[in-house]
C-alpha cells in the first residue's frame, strides 16, 4: 500500500510545522503568565505543542501497515497529529475520533483538516476527553495519547475495555514527569501489554497481547 501522502496534505503539514516553530516563545509567555499558579490547559491556547515530522510519518506508517481502521486521539491541538492519523485511515478505509478541550484550537484543527481534504475521515469532539469519549463504545485499533498528561492513565483505563489483541497505544511525551503514573501502569502489567520506548525515549509504543 502506498504510504506517500498527497501533495496537498504535505503542503498543509509543512505550513503547520513551520508555524509551530514559534512555540518556544509562546510557551515562555505562558509560563510567565502562570508563574504564581499551576499551569492549566488554557495557558496553551495559542501553542501547537506538535509531534515532529518523523513521529507523524511513523504513526501514519503504523496505521497503514497494521491496517488500523478505528483510531482514537486524545489531544487534537491544531490538528498536526490528526492530519497524519487521518491520512493513515484514508488509506485503510477507517476513521479518526479526536478530542480537544479548547474550542478555538478544535475549530482551527477542523479548518486545517478541511484544507488537507481529510475532514470526512475525522470526527472532532470538543470538551474534556473523559466526557467526550465516555459514550464511545466501538473497537480501538490505535490510540494516540497526546493531551493533558494527568489524564493519560484515567483515559486509558476508561477505554481499556474497548481494546483487543494487537491494539496499539502510542503515548507521546513519556519523558515528562506527569506521564510517570501512566508509564508505571503499563510497564507493570506485562501480562497484558508489551511496551517499547521509541523516539529517543519521547514516546512509548504499547501493544495489547492478552
Amino acid at each position: 500500500m502506498n504510504l506517500i501522502s498527497t501533495n496537498n496534505i504535505d503542503t498543509v503539514l509543512n505550513k503547520l510545522h513551520e508555524d509551530s516553530k514559534n512555540d518556544q516563545r509562546k510557551i515562555a509567555e505562558s509560563v510567565l503568565q502562570s508563574s504564581f499558579r499551576p499551569m492549566v490547559p488554557s495557558d496553551f491556547e495559542h501553542v501547537y505543542l506538535p509531534i515532529t515530522k518523523n513521529q507523524g510519518e511513523s504513526i501514519r506508517e503504523l496505521i497503514v501497515m497494521n491496517q488500523c481502521k478505528y483510531v482514537v486521539e486524545f489531544g487534537t491541538s491544531f490538528g498536526i497529529s490528526t492530519i497524519y492519523l487521518a491520512d493513515g485511515v484514508r488509506q485503510t478505509g477507517g476513521k479518526v475520533i479526536t478530542t480537544e478541550l479548547i474550542e478555538s484550537k478544535a475549530i482551527k484543527a477542523m479548518h486545517n483538516l478541511s484544507n488537507a481534504n481529510l475532514s470526512k475521515y475525522v470526527e472532532v469532539k470538543i470538551g474534556n476527553a473523559i466526557q467526550t469519549l465516555k459514550a464511545y463504545n466501538g473497537p480501538i485499533d490505535f490510540l494516540f495519547l497526546d493531551g493533558w498528561k494527568d489524564l493519560y492513565l484515567p483515559l486509558f483505563q476508561m477505554l481499556e475495555p474497548l481494546f483487543h489483541i494487537d491494539t496499539m497505544i502510542y503515548a507521546d511525551n513519556m519523558d515528562m514527569e506527569a506521564t510517570r503514573v501512566y508509564a508505571d501502569y503499563i510497564l507493570t502489567n506485562t501480562d497484558r501489554y508489551t511496551t517499547q520506548s521509541i523516539d529517543n525515549g519521547k514516546g512509548f509504543l504499547t501493544h495489547m497481547v492478552n
